[in-house]
């Protein structure tokens, strides 16, 4: 059974309270048992006096005696057994009174228990429920002051500590990434600055001026990356509104063309036009497909294939997007989601990339009420899978 693997709190209390009440009954019966075995011994007969008889007795007062002797004997027999019997009954209800006590001990320790463990379950399903982001949630447990709301109180403590961590990292990535954006633009200006000059520029200059814009052009998609992901960790969904994610796949597959087609990449889609219809931000869904999208044509090998296509399912619409290569570690695909994460060399070859692609994906699908999935296929290459709540037909952004 389950429950008796698991071994819980409430069945382990359940075990030592019937325990308990087994042995102190046991002791109980025991003592009872030596107690009546002990009285019974003391029980006898008297003898018959020895008084010395007259030389003149007669023959009918021997006999008088024997009589007396022979009933003295039948009689101590009879007590006998009926103490033994009386000894064997109680024996046997004694027994049975400690059967039923302690099935009746069991059925009352595990309600007992079931009582006194119903806060800490209250307190695990509270604790259950609060995640990153809903932090502000508190267990509040009323009641006497006891361990138990010493323990709830402590863990409202280490949640608030939590919601201030938690908001001030946001705080720091959303500033670091805006005040970081001027000192980059600073740079790009004095780049067309030094190369706009009328005399002419030395080609050195100009191809360490191509490699400066590059690496700008990086930190710049880093900054922009962590931006949107400090956005939707936050919650913020700007232009709330209804969109068709078939349009925003077909419409992002269009954009990457040129991209598409300098790997030799076969692209497979298939979608079910106006079923999948979800609702949120519009830039922050265009962002999750493009990221998506992004991640599928840069990791991959040059000729293969991405297949992409949107679905939707009882409640839920559903983006798969599927690319071939190596057989993957399913333990470091699941990594994939956390920030900063990234298979690298070991999945194509080559390094591109911050690893905030897919990381931005789980943030965006977790604002929208979403889930992200991803998984290794058996055959290699790597599965992506969002789901987001399915909305009522509207008009596609």
């Amino acid at each position: 059974m389950p429950l008796l693997r698991r071994r819980t709190v409430r069945l382990r209390l359940t075990v030592l309270y019937g325990a308990l009440f087994l042995l102190t009954g046991a002791g109980l019966l025991v003592i009872a048992g030596l107690v009546t075995v002990r009285s019974s011994t003391r029980v006898a007969v008297p003898a018959p006096g020895q008084n010395p008889q007259p030389a003149q007795a007669t023959q009918a007062l021997a006999q008088a005696q024997a009589q007396i002797r022979r009933l003295q004997n039948q009689l101590a027999a009879q007590t006998g057994q009926v103490h033994q019997s009386l000894w064997h009954a109680l024996l046997i209800g004694s027994v049975v009174a400690l059967a039923i006590m302690v099935a009746v001990s069991v059925l009352l320790g595990w309600f007992v228990a079931n009582r006194v463990l119903r806060p800490l379950r209250k307190m695990t399903a509270a604790t259950r429920r609060i995640s990153a982001d809903n932090l502000h949630e508190r267990l509040a447990v009323p009641g006497p002051v006891d361990e138990v709301k010493d323990l709830a109180d402590t863990i409202d403590e280490l949640l608030e500590r939590l919601e201030g961590a938690f908001a001030a990292q946001r705080r720091f990535v959303a500033n670091a990434s805006h005040e970081l954006r001027t000192p980059l633009a600073t740079m790009r200006a004095s780049l067309d600055v030094a190369e706009a000059k009328p005399e002419p520029v030395p080609p050195q200059t100009t191809v360490l001026a191509a490699r400066l814009r590059a690496q700008l052009d990086q930190v710049d998609g880093l900054l922009e990356g962590l931006l949107a992901l400090a956005r939707a960790q936050h919650g913020d969904l700007p232009g709330h509104i209804t969109l068709s994610l078939d349009a925003v796949l077909d419409a992002a597959l269009e954009a990457r063309a040129d991209a598409i087609g300098a790997r030799s990449l076969t692209v497979h889609a298939a979608s079910a036009p106006g079923s999948a219809w979800v609702q949120g931000s519009p830039a922050l869904i265009c962002r999750l497909v493009d990221n998506v999208l992004d991640n599928a044509v840069t990791h991959n090998e040059a000729g293969g294939w991405i297949s992409a296509r949107t679905e939707a399912s009882g409640p839920t619409a559903w983006l798969v997007v599927e690319t071939g290569g190596a057989v993957l570690d399913q333990q470091h695909v699941q990594q994939l989601a956390q920030p900063f994460r990234r298979l690298g060399a070991e999945r194509t070859g080559t390094g591109h990339g911050a690893g905030l692609g897919l990381s931005i994906v789980a943030a965006i699908a977790e604002a929208h009420g979403g889930t992200l999935d991803l998984s290794a296929r058996p055959d290699g290459g790597l599965r992506v899978s969002i789901g987001l709540p399915l909305a009522r037909a509207g008009v596609p952004a």
